[in-house]
Parts: structure tokens; sequence; C-alpha cells
């Protein structure tokens, strides 16, 4: 119950999030490992009788693909491919993304179009299972031809090079070999491609985000509800009918979600002073929809992405072809985690304006929301660090996508930069984590303000902000915000 089996049917996200939680282990079925030997058997096969250049096999790379290399050779070739691509810089990848990349890889190769050994599958599962977390860097992809150097870093150790975090201690890869009596992996003809070509690097930043960004849109519905609750907002903006006659699927499930959080409270139901409420409470379904639907949309891209074989050449025995061609390019990934990097940054601007909203000394509540403005300035600042937060999100949804840079001489002439964008991506999706839960830390402190007066919220927010309260008080006079902010953050992320 607790081993996933790697196959060729397909891997779904959700499959990959039990994968994690669960701390499962991995296996290759049988399946897989009978494509794997029969792709490897028939490329040893193809090369004894094949007379043209195999780019990547019988050659050298990028715009050395016209140089031929002997037979004697091929194996020093694969493994200087690795040695010479290994040119990461700037910030290590964190380890439960490399431990996606792992997982990624081995499904990639899983496929037998490759032409891998098995024993270089099988020792990424072993890495995988064992939690050896080779040592990544976050810079030196361009997203096309593969991630070449993140995967390179990725692979050293098989070779008993590089470096890996192991128990909490950072070791080479001839000390973690030695750890377990393996020998180097000795790799052969079209190997080493095989490993760095691919999206693995990309697609495992995708991967973590797209998860933490489905967990962050319902979290930003219920969080909403708690500052609408907070501010005595009005419930016709989330009514059925203002949706069906405008009925994008994202609207109008964030609507019906909103009902379902409101129901039971007394504070929705009270009769209403204002006429309307600001677009940052009246416009939650139709932005946070928008970005629901962006992020089903992304979902499925990166389901195909992780089901895929991304290395080249491509392998199909069956078919007696080795083909030449460009699943490594990163551009379907590039341009859909710019696209979620919008849709989330949008999650946290909206959330702000809301944050913004509560602490104005409108409808009832004090300025600042404290007691006593003035001596204090309450939760004057945490609406600056969610302002400086939404900023640099904005900044960073500047689109990688766009941009190309020639490489290899020309031949390498347009390239995804899908590598840029799921780092960045990345931090977004951290930042909009950060945003929300200061809303929270403000919403939470409105509603106190509001249920002092004797009316109650619905049970799913009362329960939330009970347990809300377990973490993070009440604040009567000015104390040290970023300590309660940093519980917030740290309630959310474990909610």
């Amino acid at each position: 119950m607790n081993t996933h089996h790697i196959n060729p049917k397909e891997l779904t996200l959700e499959r990959v999030k039990q994968i994690l939680d669960s701390n499962m282990t991995l296996a290759l079925s049988d399946e897989s490992i009978a494509k794997i030997v029969k792709c490897r058997n028939y490329l040893n096969d193809k090369m004894k009788t094949q007379s043209e250049p195999i780019y990547g096999v019988t050659t050298g790379f990028g715009s050395l693909c016209n140089i031929s290399v002997s037979q004697e050779q091929l194996s020093q070739l694969q493994k200087n491919l690795v040695m010479s691509h290994a040119c990461g810089v700037g910030e290590e990848v964190p380890k439960e993304i490399v431990k996606i990349m792992l997982l990624n890889k081995i499904q990639s190769l899983s496929y037998g179009n490759s032409g891998v050994q098995l024993v270089t599958v099988q020792r990424l599962v072993d890495f995988f299972n064992e939690g050896i977390y080779p040592v990544v860097y976050q810079q030196g992809s361009l997203g096309a031809s593969g991630d070449l150097a993140p995967l390179a870093h990725l692979c050293l150790p098989l070779l008993s090079m590089g470096f890996v975090d192991y128990k909490d201690k950072r070791i080479t890869g001839e000390e973690l070999n030695k750890i377990f009596g393996w020998q180097p992996i000795e790799l052969q003809s079209k190997e080493g491609l095989a490993l760095l070509n691919g999206t693995q690097f990309m697609s495992a930043f995708a991967v973590w985000s797209i998860l933490k960004t489905q967990k962050l849109s319902a979290l930003a519905d219920l969080i909403m509800s708690v500052s609408l609750e907070g501010f005595d907002g009005r419930i016709e903006p989330f009514l059925d009918p203002v949706h069906q006659v405008r009925p994008h699927k994202g609207q109008i499930e964030t609507a019906r979600r909103i009902r379902e959080i409101l129901e039971g409270s007394q504070i929705i139901k009270q009769k209403k002073q204002h006429v309307q409420d600001p677009y940052s409470f009246r416009c939650v379904p139709q932005v946070h929809g928008a970005s629901k639907d962006a992020i089903a949309h992304v979902a499925s891209v990166i389901e195909t992405e992780i089901n895929s074989a991304t290395d080249n050449p491509t392998v199909f025995p069956d078919e007696d072809m080795i083909i030449s061609a460009g699943n490594f390019h990163g551009q379907p990934l590039a341009i859909n985690l710019d696209y979620l990097a919008i849709a989330v940054a949008e999650l946290g601007s909206i959330s702000e304006r809301r944050t913004y909203q509560l602490i104005g000394g409108k409808r009832d509540l004090p300025s600042f929301l404290v007691a006593n403005p003035g001596l204090n300035s309450g939760f004057m600042i945490p609406q600056y660090t969610a302002a400086s937060v939404v900023s640099q999100s904005k900044q960073l949804c500047t689109p990688a996508s766009v941009d190309t840079i020639d490489s290899s001489q020309g031949q390498e002439d347009h390239v995804s930069f899908g590598s840029n964008a799921a780092t960045k991506l990345y931090r977004v999706v951290n930042n909009t984590e950060k945003i929300l839960a200061i809303e929270l830390f403000n919403a939470a402190q409105a509603l106190d303000f509001r249920r002092k007066r004797g009316l109650k919220s619905s049970p799913t927010i009362e329960n939330f902000v009970a347990q809300y309260r377990k973490s993070v008080n009440f604040v009567e006079d000015d104390q040290i915000m970023f300590e309660l902010i940093h519980k917030s953050i740290d309630f959310i992320a474990k909610y």
C-alpha cells in the first residue's frame, strides 16, 4: 500500500500528491522494466547495423552534431556530457523539488523511448526511496534542449560525482557510493543525453507550484469569507442567478463555495447599512474564479508533461525508428507557468486590497483594528508588508516565455526559458501564501470586533477562526507583529 509502481499509465497530480504526502516508495512495474530493457536492447542492436550517424548516440551534441564519435569512445562521450553540462549557479533547489525531479525523470524514462539501461533508472529509484537529494542549482537552464544544467547536477551522483544531501549531511557522490556499496553507473550510448534532455526541472517546480496553488485557491475563498464577515459585507454578489448569466466555471464554483462557507452565519444575514461592497469583496467570484479556470487549465498541461518522454532523440523499437526532434523544448510549460504566476499573483493582489479595506476605520471597525488607535499603530504595518510582497509578485509576473537567446553556435536558436518561468512562479506562490496569511491575521481581528457585538459567523468560519486563535492571539495593544505574521503563515501552510 505504501509503494507506487512506476508504469506507463497516466500519473495524475492527485497521485503525485499521495506519493509525496504519504512518503511512498517507488518500484518499477514489470511493464516498465520490459519497455526499458526492450528499448535498450533495440538500441544496442541498431548500432551494430546502422551506418549513418545517430545524433547524440554516435555524434557530439548541439552544434557538434556533425562530428562522429568512435564506438570505443561512446561511454566517455556520455560521461563527458554530464560533467561538462553541470554548470548550475544561484540558489539551491529545495529538497522537496529535487524529490519531484527524481520522480518525473523516472516516469519519463519508464516509457521505453529513451534507450537507458535498467540499472540507471533503478539507481534513480534508489535515490528517491533512500532520501538521497542531489545538490541542484536554480540557474543555468534555458528550458530547451531540456533542463541541461540542473539535470546534469541531478545525475552527477550516478557517476560517483557531485554532491548529495543524505540524512541531513552533505556528502560527495563518491562517499554516497561507499555508504551503499554501489558502483558508479557506466553510461552506455545515449544515456547521458537521455538523462540531461528533458523538462524535469521545469516540471518539478510546476508540480510543486500547482499543488500548492490549488490549496491556496481554496484557502483564498475561506479567508475572504472571514474578511467579508469582519467587514460586514453583503451576500448578494455571491447568489447563483448572477453567475448563471455569465457562466464561467470558476466564477460559479467560487460563488457556490462562498455561499457554503457562510451558511448559518448571523452576521451575513443582518440588515446592512451600505448598498454595495468594494470590488475586492464584490468581485471575488469573478477574480478568484478566473484564477480557478487558469489553475485548472495549467494543471491539465502539467499532467500531460509529466506523462511524456521528453528527451532526444526519441527511440521507437516497434517502428524501427530513432527520431531526432524537439520534445525537450519547454514552451508548453513556459507559457503556462507564466500564466499560472499571473493567476496566483491575482489571488494575492485582491487579498491585499481586502486587508486595506479592513484597516480603514469603516463600518464600525476601529482604525487599524485596535481599540485605542493613536497610542497603538495596530495593524497599520502588516498591510505595508502585504503591499510590498504584492508588488514583488507583480514584478515577477513579467513573462519569461517571450524571451529567447541564441545558443550552441546557432543550432539552438529558440529557447523557452521555462526554467526561469518555473523558479519565479515558485516565488510568486510563496508570496501569495504570505499575503493570504496577513489577510487572515487582519480578518480574524476584525471578526472578533464584530462578534463582540453579539453576532456569530457561520459554523465553518467559527471553527476555522477558533483553530487559528490557537496559534495567533487577538491583539489588544501593540506588540511585536512579525512573530504573529510568521505564525499566521505557518498556520495556513499546515492547514
